[in-house]
């Protein structure tokens, strides 16, 4: 194991200092760790809860003081436990793990669902003074589960933002790969990026492999170790944590019949996504 992979897989323990309330079932931890500081874009870290689990989760801020947050849903056992601590409480960081999205300085795209628009956010602020024209695409079932709308207004010039609720409730009443196609057609963008459910990342990467344009998607697996190990993140010929969580259409093409159809559950079994 090389002195930077030791470094990076050392766990650190820290504290968070900070919880914000996204949505009902999001919340923002933010803590000090010098280490996951130098996170890039894209990149993820490993929590562990005292007494409970150790858990994946993309990167959502990183900055020069040290400061790093991650944006957490409620989804398991893990994630509900740590939705009842508060500022104070001690927690254990590994990482940053992974690779990180490149950063293109012409027109480009980002579409984010549910989580996955967090380390999205974390790429906008960095291109945001550095590409020709920033758009973005966020999307949620509800308006209550809309994440960093009002971040993302900022960031992006106006008219830019597309927003879309399953339920209508805000934004364009369908789901966020649905104002794509007609998006796609009429502006040329220079690169897409993505990160959300994994089935909405399998219809985004159709509809740009049908138009040739380059696509870096980030995906989301099991994931016990963070360093290749225990294969649990395996899909195809890669393992997500080690080869990823960032692939290029290029890779996604290879695992195709895998991508938004099946992953490997805890026991190791295929199961649907």
């Amino acid at each position: 194991m090389s002195a930077y992979l030791t470094a990076v897989n050392t766990l650190r323990t820290t504290n968070i200092i900070r919880v914000v309330t996204e949505s009902p079932s999001v919340k923002t931890f933010s803590f000090i760790d010098k280490q996951c500081a130098k996170a890039k874009p894209g990149q993820f870290l490993m929590l562990w809860i005292p007494g409970i689990d150790e858990i994946p989760l993309s990167i959502l801020e990183a900055q020069k003081d040290g400061l790093v947050s991650v944006s957490v849903k409620a989804v398991g056992d893990a994630t509900r436990h740590m939705h009842d601590m508060e500022a104070g409480a001690t927690i254990g960081i590994r990482g940053p793990f992974g690779n990180s999205f490149t950063e293109s300085r012409g027109r480009v795209l980002l579409v984010g669902g549910g989580t996955g628009t967090a380390p999205l956010l974390f790429l906008a602020k960095v291109l945001k003074e550095k590409t020709e024209r920033l758009s973005f695409v966020v999307g949620a079932k509800t308006k209550d589960e809309l994440l960093f709308v009002d971040q993302l207004d900022k960031i992006c010039p106006q008219k830019n933002l597309i927003t879309t609720t399953d339920d209508g409730t805000y934004g364009l009443q369908c789901l966020v790969t649905e104002p794509l196609a007609d998006l796609l057609d009429r502006e040329r963008f220079d690169m897409i990026y993505t990160c959300g459910p994994e089935v909405m990342v399998k219809k985004i990467f159709e509809l740009t492999q049908q138009r040739k344009l380059p696509l870096e998607a980030s995906l989301e697996r099991l994931m016990r170790c963070g360093i290749g190990l225990c294969g649990s993140c395996v899909v195809g010929k890669y393992r997500v944590c080690r080869d990823g969580p960032v692939f290029t259409a290029a890779q996604l093409s290879e695992i195709k019949d895998e991508l938004g159809i099946s992953k490997l559950g805890f026991d190791g079994s295929r199961i649907p996504v």
